[in-house]
């Protein structure tokens, strides 16, 4: 008799890069390590998901690679900003982008599920157990498509993101910014 599949053993979060973790001005490109800030609670955010055991991935959509803002190397290099200033509250496993246009109707660009069911398949990720934490709609729609919790931030396209879906916009759990997010979460681990 074959034995039944076993299930993940790890719980990841899956976080937006811009307007979740660093602060982003909606309209604005990132492309320059020098201009990365976090927003004020993230170190904080991160120091809670590494206490909590989760594994930390960074999926975002670098729309700037396709529409010809930016190169690939200097969002890779934004990636690698962000992750020197929060590597003292927790390290980030991996940071997966969708390099394309919108336009470029691709596979990879979220709310499409690719990237994250990659993480999970590379790095044995339980959905049931795991979050996708977002300030746009197609954050909240690529979690639930994985079967994970979600989390609305109302930092940076948030509020807006909000007001004009309303009922569209599904989400989990609406919170002021990613600590808000990273408590919550972690309370309903516990069953609070």
């Amino acid at each position: 008799m074959p034995k039944p599949p076993r299930k993940a053993p790890f719980k990841a979060v899956l976080l937006d890069r811009d307007g979740t973790v660093i602060k982003e001005k909606p309209g604005v490109y990132l492309s320059d390590p020098a201009k990365v800030r976090l927003y004020k609670n993230t170190f904080a955010a991160f120091k809670l998901f590494k206490k909590a055991g989760y594994k930390i991935f960074i999926v975002s959509n670098q729309s700037g690679i396709g529409r010809g803002y930016f190169s690939a190397a200097q969002a890779a290099a934004v990636n690698a900003r962000m992750a020197a200033l929060l590597k003292k509250a927790a390290p980030i496993k991996a940071v997966y982008c969708c390099p394309h246009a919108p336009q470029e109707h691709c596979a990879c660009r979220k709310p499409a599920p690719q990237m994250g069911l990659q993480i999970i398949a590379k790095y044995k990720i339980d959905p049931e157990k795991s979050f996708v934490i977002g300030d746009k709609k197609s954050d909240i729609d690529f979690g639930r498509a994985l079967g994970m919790g979600t989390v609305l931030v109302l930092t940076a396209n948030g509020r807006a993101q909000r007001a004009k879906y309303k009922r569209e916009l599904r989400a989990d759990k609406i919170t002021r910014d990613l600590l808000g997010a990273a408590k919550y979460i972690l309370q309903k681990e516990a069953g609070l």
